[in-house]
C-alpha cells in the first residue's frame, strides 16, 4: 500500500497571454509522502504557486500526471475537484482570507457547513479546534479585533476543521513579524508531529525553507 499523498510527474502548465505563452511548470516530477513536513521554496515567479495550485486541486496540468491521494486530478470533473479538494486539502494563506462579518468560531465552523456537517457538531468542533490553537477565549471576536499572529491561528484551525490528509499553507509567516511568524512555524510542525497531517509550506523564505524536513526549491519552473 502506497503512502503517496502527491505526485508529480513530468507535469508542464503553460497559460496563454494573449499572443505569447508563459511557461509556469516545465516538466516537474516530485512525490510527497504521508506525514511529512516539507516546504516548496523559489522566488516570485518560480511557479511555486503554479505547483501549490496543482497540489490544491484548484488548476490542472497542461500535460503530465497530478495525483493527489491516489486520484489523477486531469480525468476528474470540476465537481469531483472540489469534493477531493474539500475532502482531502486544509489551506492557509497569507492573507487569512477570514470574513469580516462572522465571527472566529463562525469563521472556522464555515468548511464544515459545506460537508454538511449538522450545527451542533459543527460548533463543537470548532470550538475544539480553537482550543487546539491557543484562542478558546476568542471564539465570540471578529476579525478586525485579533492581532496578525491570532487571525493566523484562526485561519490554521478552519484549515484543520475537516481533518484533512494535506495542509498546504501559502506564504503563511509573510504577513507576520519574525516572532510571531516562528510561533506559526512551530504550530504547523506540532500538527504535523501530532496528528500525522502532511504539512507543505510554500514560500520565499530561505529561513522558513530551512525550518522543514524536506525543501523543494523551483526556479523558472523547473526544480533546482
Amino acid at each position: 500500500m502506497s503512502n503517496t499523498v502527491v505526485r508529480l510527474d513530468n507535469v508542464v502548465k503553460t497559460y496563454s497571454m494573449g499572443e505569447s505563452e508563459v511557461h509556469a511548470l516545465r516538466g516537474i516530477s516530485f512525490a510527497i509522502e504521508q506525514g511529512e513536513f516539507l516546504s516548496i521554496m523559489g522566488p516570485s515567479g518560480s511557479g511555486k504557486s503554479t505547483c501549490m495550485n496543482m497540489i490544491g486541486c484548484l488548476d490542472r496540468p497542461t500535460s503530465g500526471i497530478v495525483e493527489i491521494n491516489g486520484k489523477e486530478t486531469a480525468k476528474m470533473t470540476e465537481k469531483e475537484l472540489a469534493l477531493l479538494r474539500n475532502q482531502t486539502v486544509g489551506f492557509v494563506f497569507q492573507q487569512y482570507h477570514l470574513i469580516a462579518s462572522m465571527n472566529v468560531l463562525e469563521n472556522v465552523m464555515l468548511p464544515l457547513k459545506y460537508q454538511k456537517v449538522e450545527k451542533s457538531e459543527r460548533v463543537e468542533r470548532a470550538k475544539q479546534a480553537l482550543e487546539a490553537v491557543g484562542l478558546g477565549e476568542r471564539i465570540k471576536h471578529r476579525p478586525h479585533e485579533l492581532s496578525g499572529g491570532q487571525k493566523q491561528r484562526v485561519a490554521i484551525a478552519r484549515a484543520m476543521i475537516t481533518k484533512p490528509k494535506i495542509l498546504l499553507a501559502d506564504e503563511p509567516t509573510g504577513a507576520l513579524d519574525s516572532t510571531t511568524g516562528k510561533q506559526v512555524m512551530e504550530m504547523f510542525s506540532k500538527i504535523n508531529q501530532e496528528q500525522g497531517t502532511t504539512v507543505i509550506i510554500v514560500t520565499h523564505d530561505p529561513g522558513i525553507g530551512a525550518s522543514t524536513q524536506r525543501c523543494i526549491k523551483i526556479l523558472d519552473g523547473q526544480l533546482v
